[in-house]
């Protein structure tokens, strides 16, 4: 499978065109990447709303969790998807079909995540697709933070410490 690129420009048009995004398979565990990732946008501005038939009803980080993208009151501009390649699909085939409706824009598959597909139904609808990319990630690198999460400071580095005697 050869890789992706999206060029730099498209990636930050998304995220300064996005206000509220559903993430699918948002975990309510403060330990799952779903949760840092949700905190995070949440910090950016971003209104995320956690889909999760599992917690659905209840409360993940402020935002009332739906059983499904259509119960997701309101408007949607990006759906994340923290879900499998193969779940994908099938969510990717709610979102073409909510579009219109929700006025979602993009279908953004997280790290680890990529279904051809899928990305063909969505862009041949006029959706606009990221795969196996992190918004929180591309967050922090196009818009000039990397340095807030260590990269930058010197706490992180691919030198060993040297080892005391």
């Amino acid at each position: 499978m050869e890789a992706i690129h999206y060029p730099d420009p498209l990636l930050k048009e998304i995220l300064r065109d996005t206000a509220t995004i559903a993430m699918v398979g948002a975990s309510a565990s403060w330990n799952r990447p779903s949760s840092f990732a949700m905190k995070y946008l949440q910090g950016k501005g971003y209104r995320v709303i956690p889909v999760n038939p599992r917690s659905a009803g209840d409360t993940i980080l402020g935002e009332t969790a739906y059983a499904s993208l259509a119960d997701v009151p309101g408007r949607v501009d990006m759906v994340d998807i923290f879900r499998s390649s193969e779940a994908a699909g099938a969510i990717t085939d709610e979102a073409i079909a909510l579009a219109a409706e929700k006025g979602i824009k993009v279908v953004w598959m997280q790290l680890g995540v990529r279904n051809d597909e899928a990305a063909r139904r969505a862009t041949d609808a006029g959706l606009t697709v990221i795969m196996n990319r992190c918004p929180k990630i591309e967050y922090g690198r196009l818009f000039g933070e990397l340095g807030w999460s260590g990269v930058d400071s010197g706490i992180i580095s691919a030198k060993r410490p040297a080892l005391r005697p």
